[in-house]
């Protein structure tokens, strides 16, 4: 036990400190997943998914939940908008990290959009200009899901071969940051989350970052490509475990063009 508290806090200590981006790069992250979230276009800069039951926003889709509104996925709108207020973001009056998001339906959302009302109008140009920061939070969260998810191991090899292979995208082998690896963690961590959550999990199995991981072949000659395998057999088991009436088979094209970008 006293290891492996041991290889926990030294992994805490390693990432202590907030991931920083260079300027270069939160363009580049900002632009690369708002691709992949939105088609890099305005339109779906506030998003209501069909057959989901809360609305998505930003660069990276964060979820949204109305007021009184509970779901197993995680709400990160809040905690950018926490994020932007440690920053002293200006924000538009009525918004903040407390705020629910003001539309109660999918079709009342719509009637507002239609109408392009003043919260709709306020909340885009806000999301608009802060793109930036938007990257710089995902990069922030990517600080914290090496140790989270250390939190969660008790096995001490499981916990070393975890850090290894979250490091060996991350870096390149002369131990400075890896852009492509950057971008796949990042990526990922914002897409299906960090994994540790048990209630993003279908019949006790998750998706996330963790379970990649978990799954990738080390010995794998492209380590993009194996992350993106490894990502591509997590969500093809989420899609088999999940409640029919989800229908999540429609996601799975898309998630799979999703996938290919980290390595193609």
């Amino acid at each position: 036990m006293r290891v492996i508290l041991l290889i926990f806090f030294s992994t805490l200590l390693l990432f202590s400190s907030e991931l920083k981006l260079t300027q270069k790069q939160a363009d580049f992250i900002a632009k690369k997943v708002w691709l992949n979230e939105g088609a890099g276009l305005d339109k779906y800069l506030i998003h209501w998914n069909e057959g989901e039951d809360f609305a998505s926003l930003g660069i990276g889709h964060f979820i949204w939940f109305s007021k009184g509104h509970t779901e197993r996925f995680r709400e990160v709108f809040p905690m950018v908008l926490a994020f932007m207020e440690e920053r002293n973001v200006v924000m538009p009056e009525w918004l903040n990290s407390k705020t629910p998001l003001p539309w109660n339906s999918k079709a009342e959302f719509y009637r507002a959009k239609s109408a392009n009302s003043k919260k709709y109008r306020e909340l885009f140009a806000f999301l608009k200009r802060t793109m930036p920061y938007q990257a710089e939070f995902m990069a922030s969260r990517l600080s914290h899901a090496l140790p989270d998810m250390i939190s969660t191991i008790e096995n001490e090899k499981k916990q070393q071969r975890i850090k290894r292979r979250f490091e060996k995208i991350l870096y390149h082998k002369d131990g400075s940051i890896d852009e492509r690896g950057l971008y796949i963690l990042l990526d990922y961590t914002n897409f299906k989350g960090e994994g540790t959550l048990e209630s993003e999990r279908y019949k006790g199995q998750g998706w996330g970052l963790l379970q990649v991981l978990e799954h990738i072949d080390e010995k794998a000659p492209n380590k993009y490509k194996a992350f993106s395998d490894a990502a591509k057999a997590m969500l093809s088991r989420r899609i088999k475990n999940s409640p029919p009436q989800r229908g999540e088979e429609r996601w799975r094209k898309g998630w799979n063009v999703r996938l290919d970008t980290y390595w193609r």
